[in-house]
């Protein structure tokens, strides 16, 4: 006779133990079985020469840094098993999920200004199925990692991210990707409000616009809705992840 199943939240299984991330305002402690790294928007249009935002006239000459930023910060959380989500901006092939001029992202999204101003871009500026919307090939998710597509710039309006981070017990959120100041600050502030800790990786992040900006929202993360790391800091901390029964 097989055992009776018991019904209940059950948490994942807590194979490391906690560890200490050095940030700011303070260090924060995080448990690798409930923290995710979420990787926002890292397609060919954010971050790669000919995509969307070099084709509206902004600098990407930074992508390459960040892209290998983020690149040593999921091989690190990878090994630790910590779940790695990624977000994927964009748009049905006929931008009706885009919202017409009754919507105010009909309006703001460069993307879809650019297309206007631009004829013949229409339909190749992130409109799925197209390069302009593919994560970029240094960072192609892997056996494991959660793919969350999203139509504006948080990725929790319209979408099931809280449903699937909290069906998987997470609490904790490392951000990383493009652009600091639109999507990752736009996700982070909505994490915040669905109760999550919210921890930013400002070396593993790069902004649209001046500088400042940058350095704006390192500053309203740090102030109001999270924390600020490096990636050598997240790595360093969740590389002395040891297992659970070893410090038994």
């Amino acid at each position: 006779m097989s055992e009776a199943v018991v019904a209940g939240y059950q948490p994942r299984p807590e194979l490391t133990k906690s560890v200490t991330l050095p940030a700011r305002p303070e260090p924060i402690t995080l448990k690798p079985s409930e923290t995710a790294v979420v990787v926002v928007d890292m397609q060919n249009a954010y971050s790669t020469e000919g995509g969307y935002v070099d084709l509206a006239g902004f600098d990407i000459s930074g992508a390459k840094g960040t892209i290998a930023n983020i690149k040593k910060t999921l091989d690190a959380a990878r090994e630790a098993g910590v779940l790695v989500v990624y977000f994927q901006n964009g748009w049905d092939p006929d931008y009706v999920e885009a919202g017409g001029p009754c919507s105010p992202n009909w309006h703001k999204s460069n993307a879809l200004k650019t297309m206007r101003k631009r004829p013949e871009l229409q339909g190749k500026l992130l409109a799925k199925g197209t390069w302009d919307y593919a994560i970029v090939d240094e960072l192609q998710p892997k056996p494991g990692d959660i793919l969350v597509p999203k139509s504006r710039y948080s990725g929790f309006f319209n979408t099931n991210m809280d449903s699937v981070l909290r069906a998987r017990g997470i609490r904790n959120l490392v951000f990383v990707g493009i652009a600091t100041n639109v999507c990752v600050e736009s996700s982070l502030r909505d994490a915040f409000h669905l109760e999550y800790f919210g921890v930013m990786l400002e070396d593993a992040t790069h902004h649209l616009g001046p500088d400042f900006i940058q350095q704006a929202t390192v500053y309203n993360v740090e102030k109001f809705f999270g924390w600020v790391a490096t990636v050598n800091d997240f790595c360093g901390a969740i590389g002395q992840a040891a297992p659970a029964d070893a410090a038994e």
